[in-house]
């Protein structure tokens, strides 16, 4: 019988207050809360993640979604009130969380941050899922073909007369955010920060001439809009956040979320948006069709058998 997935959505102001959340106090030994960003990609793993756990073990599975951001999933981690953060990305964690910069390399990148969560916090920050989530600079297709861009830099001449709209988020960001993309290239005319659901729209309906999005959504394919060449962003390569204290009590669940490492490419992770986003597939359902494509990835466990 398939077990009902608990899901319960949260206010990201309770988890900065450090108040305790709302029926979440208490929870069960055997049930893993999973925490998700406000985004259909981070409910895609988190929604994957459960399923695995719930096919591999006894153990039962909670959805905790709306964790506004980085900074809101490492105090609920860091407050117990999840066991697993679904989607960290690298560059993000390395400014937010651990106020780094500067790192490019997307190797060094993965090496700092695992060693900095397993010394500073006692988490383990999995292997990559196998797609990256970082900043891009889009413009419409049609625009970029009549004045032969590619890069970024091919923009300014265009720039002064742009309006870019860009992630709330991403605006006053230190280290990579508008103030740093200024000095590596140039400004543009207008900038217009907003929820990233409508950045794309946006940029579709000619309100915007250019746009801040990310490399891995759907939507830039559904807009026909072109992705700029660049090198100003670190590295966004996404994987859980685990507390050491869950792989301790439940030590089976290591193997089971290693099986999910490199998985997924950048353009998959593009297509899986996609179905959530435009065609409105609900989370759960494009985990488990995800899932049931890979067998689960039981071939894993019979290929190290066979070894």
């Amino acid at each position: 019988m398939r077990k009902q997935l608990l899901c319960t959505t949260l206010v990201s102001s309770l988890v900065l207050s450090g108040c305790a959340l709302p029926g979440l106090s208490g929870p069960a030994d055997s049930t893993i809360r999973i925490g998700t960003l406000d985004t259909v990609e981070s409910e895609i793993w988190g929604y994957t993640i459960a399923h695995m756990i719930e096919h591999y073990t006894d153990l039962e599975a909670e959805l905790i979604t709306n964790l506004g951001s980085t900074i809101v999933q490492h105090q609920a981690m860091m407050q117990e009130e999840v066991d697993i953060t679904a989607t960290r990305y690298t560059g993000t964690d390395i400014a937010g969380v651990l106020n780094k910069g500067g790192v490019t390399d997307p190797e060094e990148a993965m090496e700092i941050v695992q060693h900095e969560f397993r010394e500073q916090f006692n988490q383990t920050w999995g292997d990559s899922y196998g797609f990256e989530n970082s900043y891009t600079v889009s413009i419409p297709a049609e625009f970029a073909e009549a004045e032969d861009i590619i890069h970024v830099d091919d923009l300014e001449a265009f720039a002064d007369e742009m309006n870019f709209g860009v992630d709330n988020s991403w605006i006053n960001r230190q280290g990579d955010g508008y103030q740093a993309f200024t000095e590596t290239h140039f400004a543009f005319g207008n900038v217009y920060p907003m929820a990233i659901g409508l950045v794309y729209e946006a940029a579709a309906t000619g309100n915007m001439d250019a746009v801040l999005g990310y490399s891995s959504d759907g939507r830039v394919a559904a807009y026909d809009l072109r992705v700029l060449e660049d090198d100003f962003f670190p590295p966004y390569d996404a994987s859980p956040v685990i507390r050491n204290e869950l792989f301790d009590e439940h030590p089976e669940l290591e193997e089971v979320l290693a099986r999910l490492a490199n998985t997924v490419t950048t353009e998959q992770m593009q297509e899986m948006n996609y179905k959530g986003d435009v065609e409105l597939v609900s989370p759960s359902a494009i985990a488990e069709e995800f899932l049931e494509e890979n067998s689960y990835f039981e071939d894993d466990e019979q290929n190290e058998e066979g070894a």
